[in-house]
């Protein structure tokens, strides 16, 4: 029987379809996204999953930005004062404030040593940094040689953050910044959800694990490996399935397998249109397809749908193609958004950086095109000079892909569309990342 094509389907809309199934599949009741309360030093790269509300100000009390002198702004008004031989003026020194105390009220004529992060003394409207100041160590007099304004070098009380404020938003991805944030405010613990589960397989009867013999016919299994790193540094824990046999029983079983055990199957290879490419009818019979075969390049036989489980629930599933670059570029451009809204965080895609081009790009494609490329020493974009989709070494060597729209050319000088790994081979930083689709 002849196989039935459908035009390709742009990338654009692959995006809305993926983005509708997931925000249906996690709020659904079996899809629902879950919590865990963790150490807040053990958090790092979690999705918050409730608001950080302050219970203290931060600082809690006013303090010294620096070590110096807290004075009475007013009994330093004459230094500085035009006209004067010697405008510096003397006080005694009454008491030293460390961080960590809290000094005695400051009298009118005194000042009072302090330190950076020490409380303010009560009377005090100034700090004094200590290269502007002449202490005598036999008088116990400071001399201090320039005028001062009122509130200079003080740390105003709750001026970083007031109490009841929302410091941290549910759905943030925790940088070490926002982990300092949680605990400046006395945060022991967060609520974070639970790593997306991933299951990983790979298909193909000519592969062979690296270690083994490689019998004439045969490749080692790159996938497999490209495939678990990227899942692992895109912040979910992976199951690894191995390689499954190129035979209907033993997908359809695999795939059972992996459905039960995780929120996403990523499987590679075997979802083309090929005798031997048995994925898509597999899914068919374990669960269902929403679209397969993309107008991209590399990575058009991509396949998208859903598993079943045995307790009524679903699985998503995603068939990346078997040559290695497609199935990293598709993981990239489809995977990593999916698997960031399954960890807790909002649909998001990656900003493109507008770069000059440094080389040159004569023939159009119908289909939307991702180059490897990287930038050179004055920041243009250039190619590496192989992009077959079986060359993987050109992922190694890239730093980002080139986003060339359908029928492009481009020429040297040119502005190009550039993605770097740094937004796209780690989860979804939402400070960065611009919300598409």
């Amino acid at each position: 029987m002849a196989t039935a094509f459908k035009p390709l389907m742009p990338l654009d809309e692959a995006w809305s379809k993926l983005r509708t199934a997931v925000e249906q599949h996690v709020s659904g009741p079996h899809g629902r996204r879950q919590t865990e309360t963790l150490d807040s030093v053990e958090v790092l790269g979690r999705v918050l999953a409730q608001d950080l509300v302050s219970p203290v100000d931060v600082p809690p009390l006013d303090n010294s930005a620096m070590d110096g002198y807290a004075v009475r702004a007013a009994d330093l008004q004459q230094a500085g004062q035009a006209g004067a031989e010697d405008t510096a003026v003397s006080l005694p020194q009454a008491q030293r404030i460390a961080a960590g105390q809290v000094g005695e009220a400051l009298q009118a004529g005194q000042c009072a040593r302090i330190f950076t992060g020490a409380p303010i003394p009560e009377g005090a409207d100034a700090v004094v940094m200590q290269e502007h100041t002449t202490a005598d160590s036999v008088t116990g007099r400071v001399r201090f040689n320039e005028a001062v304004r009122t509130g200079q070098n003080i740390r105003r009380r709750g001026e970083d953050i007031a109490r009841g404020q929302t410091v941290l938003q549910a759905g943030l991805r925790l940088s070490p910044a926002s982990l300092g944030v949680a605990a400046s405010v006395g945060a022991a613990t967060l609520a974070v959800f639970k790593r997306p589960r991933v299951a990983v397989l790979t298909t193909g009867n000519e592969l062979v694990m690296p270690g083994q013999s490689l019998p004439r016919g045969a490749i080692y299994n790159s996938n497999r490996h490209t495939l678990r790193g990227l899942a692992q540094a895109v912040g979910a824990t992976v199951s690894d399935l191995g390689i499954v046999p190129d035979k209907p029983e033993a997908t359809c079983a695999a795939l059972r397998q992996a459905a039960e055990q995780s929120d996403l199957v990523i499987s590679s290879g075997g979802v083309s249109v090929g005798e031997e490419d048995h994925l898509r009818q597999a899914v068919q019979t374990e669960g269902g397809l929403d679209f397969w075969a993309l107008a991209i390049k590399p990575g058009k036989p991509f396949v998208f749908g859903w598993l079943n489980r045995a307790d009524g629930s679903r699985a998503l599933y995603m068939g990346l193609p078997g040559n290695p670059v497609a199935s990293f570029v598709t993981f990239l451009l489809l995977a990593r958004p999916a698997l960031s809204m399954l960890g807790g965080e909002s649909w998001c895609l990656p900003q493109a950086v507008k770069l000059e081009a440094a080389f040159e790009w004569p023939h159009a494609d119908r289909r939307r095109e991702f180059a490897r490329a990287r930038l050179d020493a004055q920041g243009r974009v250039t190619l590496y000079p192989n992009q077959g989709s079986g060359v993987l070494t050109s992922a190694a060597w890239a730093d980002g892909l080139v986003d060339l729209a359908p029928g492009a050319t481009v020429q040297p000088g040119d502005t190009v569309s550039y993605l770097p790994f740094s937004e796209l081979v780690q989860p979804a930083a939402a400070a960065r990342m611009s919300v598409q689709g």
